[in-house]
């Protein structure tokens, strides 16, 4: 990822990605309250369930704010090109600037990112070179949120033993049902929407091969050759680490690989 803030001025990105972190305060807070607190102050169930639900809505929620400031990969206006790559260059027809080939001009951004795989309004950003790896962390982490949170919702009613206490003076538990449904219905369209979106992604990176690249038909490099997905996946997250991959709160190091193709920086 790169060090530098990249705030987008867009009011409709704004709106999105206040949309997202509303239903993140939402489960976040009604959960715990409703359902995870209540069956652990009674023994239904242990302290670590707690700690990995507020683990997975911490990781969740540090995945979208990184990647949402994460420079994506913008290019400086007065690029230097080394003398050896200057073959991996082309002139972009809008800004009239040179960038690295599989670059691509954001007309909502109105510049030119590295390896650009799609603007998202849900980041209120484009997903490119520098912060795709955090774009990922938060399909994945959202998905294991969205999925614990339904799980939650299914035993409270059908497997839990009911709750013997019961303070209908609170707010939480008088309306109890509502919030849940309210939470069940987030977590059904959320856990649906990005699955399909994770699918796409990681076929993507498997085939080393950008959204834009797919749906603009890009046959320019079929010829090239393939990489092993180990390889594909380390340029990505910046690390062959594994276990990194996983982790938000790093830096990513740009991963040099001898092919013809690599992504340059």
């Amino acid at each position: 990822m790169g060090r530098r803030i990249h705030f987008v001025v867009d009011p409709q990105g704004w709106c999105c990605m206040g949309l997202i972190i509303f239903v993140w305060l939402y489960n976040t807070i009604f959960i715990p309250k409703v359902i995870l607190f209540p069956h652990y102050e009674e023994g239904h169930i242990s302290v670590v369930a707690i700690l990995c639900y507020y683990f997975c809505s911490l990781f969740c929620i540090a995945s979208l704010l990184r990647a949402s400031v994460a420079d994506p990969g913008k290019l400086p206006e007065n690029p230097k090109i080394p003398i050896t790559e200057r073959e991996c260059w082309e002139l972009c027809n809008k800004c009239n600037m040179m960038r690295p080939k599989r670059s691509h001009h954001c007309s909502r951004c109105g510049h030119c990112v590295r390896r650009m795989d799609h603007h998202c309004p849900w980041i209120n950003n484009c997903v490119g070179e520098d912060n795709h790896w955090l774009f990922l962390q938060l399909c994945f982490y959202t998905q294991i949120l969205s999925s614990y949170t339904l799980i939650l919702n299914f035993c409270h009613y059908y497997y839990f033993l009911p709750l013997k206490k019961e303070n209908w003076d609170v707010f939480v538990f008088r309306h109890e049902l509502a919030l849940l449904r309210i939470s069940a219905f987030m977590g059904l369209i959320i856990l649906g929407g990005i699955s399909g979106l994770f699918y796409t992604q990681l076929m993507g990176i498997f085939t080393d091969t950008t959204s834009i690249e797919k749906m603009s038909n890009c046959c320019e490099d079929i010829s090239r050759p393939r990489k092993p997905w180990q390889q594909t996946f380390s340029e990505v997250f910046g690390t062959r680490w594994k276990i990194l991959w996983f982790i938000p709160f790093r830096q990513r190091q740009p991963l040099r690989v001898p092919y013809h193709f690599a992504n340059h920086v």
